[in-house]
């Protein structure tokens, strides 16, 4: 079987049971509440802290890949995540789901940042384009298809089952990882940074479990500031330390390469807007339109489609039109049909609904596909993974903040309205808020030079001519590089 085909669909399979776990609780926390015998309040704690882990375990999964080598880890992360996932099955009361959800988040701070890095070392960067368009679809499909599957499976048979169906998932998986990956280690090991991790970890767990409890009514206002607060500072700290540290658990120097720094803040504001949506989408359909956690996630579920129809088409757009290109415009387009949602009410036919839902996957995804590639278009084979845990970091952080910010603007909709009932009239400006915020990632991206990743994207770079008139000669041997390489693969 082919590696660029095979490889990219493990990885994928994975980053879909992490990415619809997360979300497929949501909807049956009542079964489960009354099941072990307490309140669906007490029982979020199981899903914030299932972020908590994710937050404090992701700045590891580089140094520990390079140490024990990316397919063993993202092997055993894989295995973790399935005890995880019994333990949850076998709960019989609070504390033993918490800490099921807490192992699963181990196993998913490792899956989704190693997975990832397996595919840099195993795909090669001209073929990565491809690799990252299978690989896209997971992250987009998961929080869309969770709820629905999470309704449907408590309704008609169990919520016992909504985890025990990642056990098949994961040891497919697993054999599929041991027989097609390749076990390739790290030529460069480095001292691991205990105490990086530990201000790292604090700050990362503080931001983004503060951003994610915030507006979700589960902690008083105070207790999310202070968490924000801590966060802030241990970041801050690990900022200064990391200065001093040879090999930093999250390496800041990266920043300097061009198309990562544009990927990271760019991706950062698109995916705070974008992030929103699964959260705001569902509200929406079912407390706005009154549609039951079933028929709403059908219809939700036509974003999906879109994102697997683009599949098939990124590596073409993006080679032919270019990165900067397609990340400057793509990202205004999305964050239009992002807007669009604001228009939605009552009496807007399903379809027609449906169809902006679908169109807006098909350029959220092919935009996801083009800043998750293009990060690491200048990375090193030596800095992979401390590229792949940085982007990973920034990922959570910027989900995190987009859902706090989606809550945010709902409230404070519902206080100027003066209204204590939420309504399909409340949702309106928070669709609006994280477009723009969408929209504004298109500045970053255009920061890029004109031949940004034209190595891995097959587009034939062609020499700029700077402000005063002078061609670049490195753009010009760039060009040759890359078209003789095309060259020889044909």
């Amino acid at each position: 079987m082919n590696k660029d085909r095979v490889i990219p669909l493990i990885v994928a399979a994975a980053l879909f049971m992490e990415n619809m776990d997360a979300t497929v609780i949501a909807t049956s926390l009542p079964a489960i509440a009354a099941d072990i015998g307490t309140s669906p309040l007490t029982l979020k704690l199981a899903i914030t802290s299932y972020l908590l882990s994710l937050a404090v375990f992701i700045p590891a999964s580089g140094w520990t890949a390079d140490r024990f080598g990316a397919r063993t880890v993202f092997s055993i992360a894989i295995a973790v995540f399935m005890v995880g996932s019994i333990g949850c099955a076998l709960s019989s009361s609070i504390t033993d789901f918490v800490i099921a959800r807490i192992v699963q988040g181990i196993g998913g701070a490792m899956m989704t940042p190693v997975g990832r890095l397996v595919l840099l070392r195993s795909i090669d960067k001209s073929a990565l384009v491809g690799a990252m368009a299978w690989v896209t679809v997971p992250a987009l499909i998961g929080p869309v298809i969770g709820p629905p599957l999470g309704g449907f499976i408590t309704t008609y048979f169990s919520w016992h089952w909504i985890f025990l169906i990642n056990i098949p998932i994961g040891l497919i998986g697993i054999a599929m990882a041991l027989r097609y990956i390749d076990p390739i280690r790290s030529d460069h090991l480095e001292k691991f940074d205990l105490w990086g991790l530990v201000l790292a970890g604090i700050g990362v767990a503080g931001i983004a479990f503060g951003l994610s409890v915030a507006g979700l009514n589960l902690l008083p206002w105070t207790v999310v500031v202070a968490l924000i607060g801590v966060g802030a500072i241990a970041m801050t700290l690990y900022v200064f330390h990391a200065r001093r540290v040879a090999a930093p658990v999250l390496d800041f120097s990266l920043l300097r390469l061009t198309t990562l720094r544009s990927s990271l803040v760019g991706g950062f504001l698109f995916r705070l807007g974008i992030g929103a949506l699964p959260f705001l989408l569902p509200l929406l359909m079912q407390i706005g339109f009154g549609l039951s956690p079933f028929h709403s996630g059908l219809v939700t579920f036509a974003s999906a489609v879109g994102a697997i129809g683009m599949k098939t088409l990124a590596a073409r757009i993006i080679r032919t039109f270019g990165f900067r290109n397609i990340m400057t415009v793509n990202a205004v387009v999305s964050s239009v049909f992002l807007a669009a949602c604001a228009l939605f009410t009552p009496g807007t036919p399903l379809l027609l609904i449906m169809i902006i839902l679908v169109v807006g996957g098909f350029f959220r995804s092919l935009q996801f596909t083009a800043i998750n590639t293009v990060a690491y278009a200048e990375v090193e084979q030596a800095q992979m993974s401390r590229a792949t845990t940085l982007v990973s970091v920034g990922q959570q952080l910027a989900i995190s903040a987009g859902v706090a910010i989606g809550a945010f603007s709902v409230e404070a909709t519902m206080a100027l309205r003066g209204v204590t009932d939420l309504s399909a009239d409340d949702f309106g400006p928070a669709f609006v808020v994280v477009a723009v915020l969408a929209a504004l990632s298109s500045y970053f991206f255009w920061q890029m030079p004109d031949d940004a990743g034209h190595e891995i994207s097959g587009c034939k770079a062609i020499a700029i001519a700077s402000k005063k008139g002078v061609a670049s000669a490195a753009t010009k041997a760039a060009s040759e590089e890359t078209q003789d390489a095309r060259d020889q693969r044909l």
